[in-house]
């Protein structure tokens, strides 16, 4: 199963070996707390402010900071869940009305 994951660790270590994460949470302006679960890829959703903070620091676009990747070689999407019609979801009635 695919999975996304923050590659801030790979973009700071580029863009200076000596930058600390507590640092960068100053000079971005954001909660250390929040820049620290990006770049140890805990966090679950991407704040777009953090993520627009950190694009315009470093100078990159957001798919340097985040990406898609595989856990395995041989995932595949679960289409088991994909939209079934539901008999009430179909026109019912003698008028035609929903």
């Amino acid at each position: 199963m695919p999975v996304i994951r923050s590659k801030l660790s790979e973009v700071m270590e580029k863009h200076d070996p000596n930058l600390s994460i507590r640092r960068l949470a100053k000079e971005v302006n954001y909660h250390f707390d929040s820049v620290r679960r990006m770049y140890k890829n805990e966090m679950v959703q991407y704040p777009r402010d953090l993520l627009l903070k950190l694009c315009v620091y470093f100078n990159v676009q957001p798919g340097e900071l985040i990406a898609m990747d595989a856990e395995d070689n041989d995932w595949a999407i679960d289409r088991s869940n994909d939209y079934e019609e539901d008999s009430d979801d179909k026109e019912s009635g003698k008028n035609g009305n929903l």
